[in-house]
């Protein structure tokens, strides 16, 4: 069993060696089958070279038009070989990597759920209180989702079977937001997907420190009611903050 972690990118030079330095761990290296993959949305600093020195594909975008994360994320999963996409965003860290890729062999590959996803919370060292307040908010509301069938896992770690993306024709390249949303939405009617509270994800705050959690919260509110109803996003671009 091959695992593919698909990496979009752009202009993350700061933190993205933190999850390629996880994800060359020697005991996951050793015991797992890891491809690593960077798709990058054409970056202007030294994102691109760090990524050369540690992944094992590295796509990039060259067009003048913007790249959706949707479509970088697609095009990432096209150069990937593994029977497992596991998609994570440049910034974010695994919280305990070992258990990670344990859970997802021993609890997900040979289930019958197509798809998981799990906790997200804000890096533990820049925490404050209303980085709890929200992210308990958002963890429980989507967890709820999935309970009752929507399906919704953020964008910032979804794990899906490679047959169950192929099948659904992968993200919406055309989305410049709420592409996770429509993607689990898509892929639940074909499966269960895992919710699972035993693995945890951390996320920058920086775009909560700049945007706010209410601006953040009533932009996921907008597009996610335009992708239900429209099957398209209110965005045109998702501003870039770093």
């Amino acid at each position: 069993m091959k695992f593919s972690v698909i990496i979009p990118t752009l202009n993350e030079e700061k933190l993205l060696p933190v999850i390629l330095n996880q994800l060359k761990d020697p005991y996951i290296q050793n015991k797992y089958e890891i491809e690593i993959v960077v798709s990058d949305g054409g970056s202007m600093d030294s994102t691109i070279e760090i990524a050369m020195r540690s992944a094992d594909v590295v796509t990039v975008h060259t067009d003048s038009t913007p790249q959706t994360i949707a479509e970088g994320r697609n095009c990432g999963a096209n150069a990937a070989s593994g029977n497992i996409f596991i998609f994570v965003n440049g910034d974010i860290r695994i919280k305990d990597v070992h258990k990670f890729f344990d859970f997802i062999e021993s609890r997900f590959v040979k289930s019958s759920f197509v798809a998981m996803t799990c906790i997200v919370s804000i890096f533990p060292e820049e925490e404050i209180l209303s980085d709890k307040i929200f992210q308990f908010i958002f963890n429980t509301y989507f967890h709820l989702l999935n309970i009752f069938g929507v399906g919704m896992g953020r964008g910032e770690c979804q794990i899906v079977k490679r047959e169950a993306f192929e099948r659904v024709g992968g993200y919406n390249k055309k989305m410049a937001a709420g592409e996770d949303f429509d993607l689990y939405k898509r892929i639940k009617k074909n499966g269960n997907i895992l919710f699972t509270r035993k693995l945890t994800v951390y996320e920058s705050p920086r775009r909560y420190r700049k945007i706010g959690y209410l601006a953040v919260t009533w932009s996921w509110i907008e597009n996610a009611v335009s992708v239900i109803l429209k099957n398209k996003s209110i965005a045109n671009e998702w501003e870039q903050v770093r």
